[in-house]
């Protein structure tokens, strides 16, 4: 549950700011759109290595369930969001937020519990089936707020219940029997580090980089200046800057303090740094691609093939399930397989995989078989799986029973951060494969719908101006030519006939106009997502045997070797 909110406001969008009473398009609003989508996951991103460390020093279990308790008390908030408008929206995000703190205890302690609990023999599996529910979740959460957003409205007490509401209230009752009966069933394994102290300094440069840093990025995707992209904006760049001038302290007082938050002793062993790295880069390579594959279904696909704008959003989400069921099959297997013969050949092949499915899909056209892309969904998920369980279980095998829970949150961490700097930088090269080729297939697309030769420039002015404006109404079920037309239809020069009305606001006119040159921005970044992949792929390559650092220890320690130490990787196969 925690994963699916973190996507379920993807494809539900429209229908909170429509029962908030928000404009969407106001360009005042438009932050707030941003935060309403991407605040989740910068929240969860900068708190993970922290709730990890302080989860090793005050208790695993005693820390998850507070992680559903915050976790139900922002559900009940996002509920019972008292105001509308824009002070409701930002109420919206505030109370997304205090979510967001909840899911971040739940994520960065959940494989280190696992961990704790199964044997490193049976880790795979288990760890396969948390992976399913963490990566499947943000699959479910894009059908689930389809679902919700177009759900008939019930009551409460006799009280009408807006579908807004429902999208926030379907995690209230999963969260209220998450917390009582992880408070009654879940009990202690590991040992807890006391004696420790919080290396205060090391969470408040972490915290304050990465989360300008992240902001930075993110308001960098916003229009500035009559440019479609903020990236010429003094402040992106300054808050850049800063972001990664904090970050560069805070790892610089992680080798001089005693106990530092973030452990980078755990680095030199070398199953936890290739699982990482192989990791991260993977997350940069899938994070930002998924969500311009939505885009293909929502702006071009679906509205080809007679479904309305305001329908797209849900069935988006219905056609990629196939991701999803390949990595439900392919995750416990995987995972299973991986505690026999190691994460080596299984993570690099799944990784091997993915690669071929971003480079099969850059050569579909827009208007693809839906058969051909189903199939690449379904290979993509199957690589999804087949790289994450065993990864996940070779990551939290190498490292010491005591630092497991440092470990999973750093893990989850350069994974995060990983999917939000994908965000950016696929977006990036999207939208400025957009723009240079938008004006002239916008503009023959108009002469071809009859439209008025004085209106045209206006009109093609609009659409090539503001890509990113026509893309996210797309994607927030709104059909864009709707919206040009309802702004400038006082402005132009020559009035236009009801008949070439019709036609603009078609469903096949704008997904026409705009695909060719949206084909060339996703092409360019399925391309990119497939280099970055190959490269992860290599990574994963070098990880070397199965290492499960108990055993060593166990071993060692016989031999006079401190088991406290990190120890050296060996190579068992």
């Amino acid at each position: 549950m925690a994963s699916i909110n973190g996507t379920i406001t993807l494809i539900s969008l429209p229908v909170i700011f429509d029962g908030l009473g928000i404009d969407p398009f106001t360009p005042s609003n438009f932050t707030l759109l941003i935060w309403v989508l991407l605040g989740y996951g910068v929240v969860t991103a900068t708190l993970l290595v922290t709730v990890g460390r302080l989860s090793d020093m005050w208790g695993r279990a005693r820390l998850y369930d507070l992680g559903f308790a915050i976790f139900s008390a922002g559900s009940v908030l996002l509920f019972l969001t008292p105001s509308t408008g824009v002070l409701g929206g930002w109420e919206v995000v505030g109370f997304r937020l205090v979510q967001a703190v909840g899911a971040a205890f739940l994520f960065a302690n959940s494989p280190a519990l696992l961990t704790d609990a199964f044997s490193s023999n049976e880790r795979g599996l288990a760890l396969g089936v948390n992976q399913v529910a963490f990566i499947g979740g943000s699959v479910v959460g894009l059908v689930l707020g389809g679902v919700l957003a177009g759900a008939p409205t019930f009551y409460i007490a006799g009280h009408a219940v807006p579908a807004w509401r429902t999208i926030f209230l379907v995690s209230v009752p999963v969260g209220l029997f998450g917390t009582v009966w992880a408070y009654a069933r879940l009990h202690e394994v590991a040992t807890i580090r006391k004696g420790q102290r919080l290396d205060l300094l090391g969470n408040l440069t972490f915290a304050a980089g990465l989360t300008v840093l992240l902001i930075s990025i993110t308001y960098g995707l916003l229009p500035y200046g009559g440019q479609p992209m903020a990236w010429p904006n003094p402040w992106v760049w300054t808050g850049t800057g800063l972001g990664l001038a904090l970050l560069g302290i805070f790892l610089f007082v992680e080798t001089r303090v005693a106990d530092p938050m973030f452990d980078l002793s755990l680095f030199r062993l070398r199953a936890f740094a290739i699982g990482n790295a192989a990791a991260f880069a993977g997350s940069v390579a899938r994070g930002g691609v998924m969500f311009m594959m939505i885009m293909w279904f929502q702006g071009i696909w679906l509205p080809l093939h007679g479904y309305s704008f305001s329908e797209t959003p849900f069935w988006a989400g219905i056609y990629m399930l196939p991701m999803l069921g390949g990595f439900f099959v392919a995750g416990p297997l995987s995972g299973r397989l991986s505690d026999r013969h190691g994460a080596k050949h299984l993570a690099s092949a799944g990784m091997a995989l993915g690669a071929a499915t971003f480079f099969a899909m850059a050569t579909l056209p827009y208007d693809f078989a839906y058969w051909q892309m189903g199939l690449l969904l379904f290979l993509q998920g199957c690589g999804m799986g087949m790289f994450a369980s065993p990864n996940q279980a070779a990551i939290m095998n190498a490292v010491p029973p005591e630092r497991r829970g440092a470990a999973a949150g750093m893990a989850t961490t350069l994974q995060n951060t990983g999917q939000q700097l994908s965000l950016a930088l696929f977006f990036t090269i999207v939208i400025l494969g957009i723009s240079g080729g938008l004006s002239s297939s916008v503009s023959g697309a108009l002469v071809g719908a009859g439209v008025p030769v004085p209106d045209q420039a206006v009109l093609s002015h609009a659409l090539s101006s503001d890509p990113t404006g026509a893309i996210f109404g797309a994607f927030l079920g709104i059909n864009p030519m709707g919206l040009v037309l309802q702004q400038l239809a006082p402005y132009l020069p020559v009035p236009i006939s009801t008949t070439v009305v019709s036609t603009l606001t078609s469903k096949p006119f704008f997904p026409t106009a705009i695909a060719p040159a949206f084909l060339d921005g996703v092409r360019e970044a399925l391309l990119v997502a497939g280099a970055l992949t190959v490269i992860a792929t290599v990574i994963s390559f070098l990880r070397g045997g199965r290492y499960v650092h108990d055993e060593v220890v166990r071993t060692g320690a016989s031999k006079g070797v401190d088991p406290s130490a990190p120890t050296p990787h060996r190579t068992e196969e």
